[in-house]
């Protein structure tokens, strides 16, 4: 009852669904009593410096020449820039740590603002302005219900982007003002639990509700255990997953504790967490007192609500001093904290207890306001969580095929998560036009199909025709009688040349994707174009719109036009067409011929060499393998050729740069589809300390790696795999494929982990006798 201020309320809801609960509010209060909050922007160093310079009359040229000037990091503030030491303590050179380079730029403005032209005045005014409301916006979530008309209360104003009124006070201010201030966030989880139950509902005939799902489900707790969390909500990070196997968490408790102790600061606890769990560490308590509230977390502090309860039975704070307190630590609040600290200390001396001690726990819990968490929230987190691992380790085909839907924006996910989906032993399918939905779905053998509304250039018009046809009259026995059943007008040539791209005509018999786009005849038509043609005149006559010359029927046989014979695309040019259409490689990658190489001779990946990461590789060599995406040739100002590419490997992709005599040794490697190793040093880039750079040393086709670096093959072979057969193969590949490099046999003893590489005299071709190893998966094998 003491408390003073409005709970927070924050609900998510799946991201479809939020906008139902916002018409909800709205037909519940009346549309004058629910408004949007607005937010403020304000103007930054640069755009003051626009603004003012648009305003003066300052010729366009010039304005940009000063906006220049000012320093790209984020936050930078005019009036620092401007007034601030430039070095020593408190300068711009130890705060906000400019470069050398930017401090020159800093000292011209100045001169500039010194002189008493246009662009002086456009500076000055610049940094009065710095910081004033330039426009406003609408907070994404929050919502206002108030109790009576929102005007009898607060000013509002409306806007083009919403139906809804908004505020005309900050959502800071707001609550102030008698109103009550919600969040309704949308969760995309929410989303993908939804549909992933749908499926269920579907392929099992199993209604369920995932609110009822046993919070003691050792299926999922395994899960947990293995550490097999991604895909799953809050707990999918390597480093997550890395604690998880080491916790090996038995009870939803221990999953409430992660999810607050995983973030910064409290993870320094996370060791001593698991130590205490299994004894490794004893748990100790400042006072007795403690461990009522303790106890549950090993003796960690981990909530808020624990801070609140100790308060409440160490110095006698009332629910609402504890309450403030919990406030206070959650916004730092250090003059509130400073007045809790007394009371805190009075209430403990009237409890009898150390005030030493209690000191001690006032100070651990000021380090422990930096970072402080509510149980409550982490227990909602931790809830959701739980329900999707409960879906991955029990449905795990409908809820990968679920996640996957709602990431097909971003390509990094999708790969990621179809990678984990086939680790999983589950398959996933390219499109299907005869099985396929409009979303990734599980077919009847469990496996994941791709969806068709999910290929660039079908349109959901063409992607609905296709699935009610086929729902209506059955599946479609090829590309003829696919065309002549579906409306033309839907689906065009355009949506049937992409999902031939994309693989969904594959199971049609006897046929492969290059057919498709087949010219013969000289017309200059392609397969699919004579499909279309031919369709379009069967369905006009069946319709009776055209009538022979004679004036026979409508139900006349035409003849049919017949599949060409051609050869189908190299792999590299059906991954090529898969990507152009579903934006990643769907039946492989390119790279994955040169899978050994890789093992063997690339030392890192694009990933390492990112701004982000580049760093820590400073001095270093680095090496490693991708395939060329896109290129770029051109000419600089000063004449000079050079080139721009990128560079992919399975995971990610970096634009790269040549210039002069490196350019000209290696131009004929820069080449769409060819798949390199490149060498390089990371160093400081010259003239500019600060800033690091890649220097590209050496580029050589994938391809001849394997022939010029591999100086041994050596096989790894199960003893249980051994027979007399694999022998005589084996022997009568290395006399097929002699050549240089010396061949070694390691046998392995999975079960007794032992291992014992046998000597041998043997050499062989490393680049064809590899080749002929890939086709027996028992045998593997590494380079060196």
């Amino acid at each position: 009852p003491d408390r003073k201020s409005m709970p927070d309320i924050d609900t998510d809801f799946d991201d479809e669904g939020r906008q139902k609960v916002i018409d909800y509010v709205v037909a519940k209060y009346g549309r004058n009593q629910v408004a949007q909050i607005v937010t403020f922007g304000s103007m930054a160093a640069k755009s003051s410096i626009k603004d003012v310079a648009r305003v003066l009359d300052l010729p366009l040229n010039e304005s940009n020449m000063l906006a220049k000037l000012v320093p790209d990091k984020p936050g930078t503030e005019l009036r620092r820039v401007m007034l601030a030491p430039l070095e020593g303590a408190g300068s711009l050179k130890e705060k906000e740590q400019f470069t050398s380079e930017d401090l020159e730029d800093i000292k011209k403005l100045r001169e500039i603002a010194k002189g008493s032209d246009l662009q002086a005045e456009v500076m000055k005014e610049a940094v009065a302005l710095e910081g004033s409301v330039r426009s406003t916006g609408i907070h994404a979530a929050g919502i206002i219900i108030a109790p009576c008309d929102l005007t009898d209360i607060i000013p509002v104003h409306t806007s083009k982007e919403t139906e809804l009124l908004i505020t005309q006070f900050e959502g800071k201010e707001i609550e102030n003002a008698g109103v009550i201030k919600m969040d309704f966030l949308g969760l995309k989880t929410l989303t993908i639990i939804r549909d992933a139950l749908q499926m269920i509902e579907e392929n099992h005939g199993v209604k369920m509700d995932i609110d009822e799902v046993p919070l003691d489900d050792p299926k999922t707790l395994e899960l947990y255990q293995r550490g097999e969390t991604n895909a799953t909500f809050q707990f999918e990070s390597a480093g997550m997953q890395k604690h998880l196997r080491e916790l090996k968490p038995d009870k939803f408790e221990d999953l409430i504790a992660m999810n607050a102790l995983y973030r910064p600061g409290p993870m320094e606890y996370i060791p001593n967490f698991i130590a205490r769990k299994f004894g490794r560490e004893p748990v100790t308590y400042d006072v007795p007192e403690m461990k009522e509230y303790l106890e549950e977390t090993h003796g960690i502090t981990v909530y808020q609500e624990q801070v609140m309860l100790l308060s409440q039975k160490l110095a006698n704070f009332t629910k609402g001093d504890a309450d403030t307190l919990r406030k206070a630590m959650g916004k730092k609040d250090i003059k509130t904290l400073n007045e809790k600290k007394n009371k805190f200390m009075d209430g403990c001396k009237v409890n009898n207890l150390d005030l030493k001690v209690c000191e001690k726990i006032w100070v651990d819990w000021e380090a422990f306001a930096a970072y402080a968490f509510n149980k409550s929230h982490s227990t909602c987190y931790a809830f959701v969580a739980f329900q999707t691992a409960w879906l991955k380790a029990h449905y795990p085909a409908e809820y990968m095929a679920s996640v996957m839907t709602h990431n097909l924006s971003d390509i990094k996910k999708i790969t990621f998560f179809i990678d984990e989906t086939k680790r999983m032993g589950i398959p996933v399918l390219s499109p299907d036009v005869n099985e396929s939905g409009y979303h990734f779905k599980v077919n009847k053998k469990g496996e994941i199909r791709f969806g068709i509304g999910a290929i660039k250039g079908v349109g959901e018009n063409a992607v609905n025709a296709l699935i009610e046809e086929r729902q209506a009259n059955g599946p479609f026995e090829n590309i003829l009688e696919l065309t002549r059943r579906v409306n033309l007008r839907t689906v065009s040539r355009r949506s049937l040349e992409a999902l031939a791209m994309a693989g969904a005509f594959d199971n049609f018999a006897g046929t492969h994707r290059a057919q498709y786009f087949q010219k013969e005849n000289g017309d200059g038509l392609s397969f699919l174009e004579k499909v279309m043609k031919h369709a379009a005149e069967f369905q006009a006559l069946k319709s009776g719109i055209q009538v022979s010359l004679f004036g026979g029927d409508s139900d006349v046989q035409m003849p049919e036009v017949k599949m060409p014979v051609c050869e189908p695309w190299s792999n590299l040019e059906q991954l090529r067409n898969e990507k152009e259409v579903t934006g990643f490689y769907m039946s492989g990658h390119p790279l994955d011929d040169y899978k050994a190489e890789l093992a063997a001779f690339s030392k890192n990946t694009i990933s390492d060499i990112r701004e982000e990461n580049i760093k820590r590789l400073l001095g270093q060599q680095v090496v490693f393998g991708g395939i060329v995406s896109s290129v770029n040739h051109r000419i600089s100002k000063q004449n000079k050729p050079y080139g721009s590419f990128v560079i992919e490997d399975i995971d990610d992709s970096i634009q790269l740069t040549l210039f002069s005599d490196d350019y000209l040794r290696m131009k004929y490697l820069l080449e769409e589809g060819l798949a390199l190793l490149v060498t390089g040093t990371v160093q400081k880039r010259f003239r500019d300390s600060d800033q690091i750079e890649l220097k590209i040393a050496t580029m050589s086709l994938l391809a001849e790696t394997m022939e010029k670096m591999t100086k041994k093959v050596t096989l790894n072979i199960s003893i249980y795999d051994v027979n007399t057969e694999m022998i005589a193969r084996l022997h009568g590949a290395v006399y097929e494929y002699k050549g240089s490099c010396p061949l070694a046999v390691n046998l392995l003893d999975n079960l007794g982990r032992i291992s014992v590489e046998l000597p041998s005299r043997l050499r062989i071709d490393p680049g064809r006798f590899t080749e002929w190893l890939k086709g027996l998966p028992e045998i593997g094998f590494t380079l060196s």
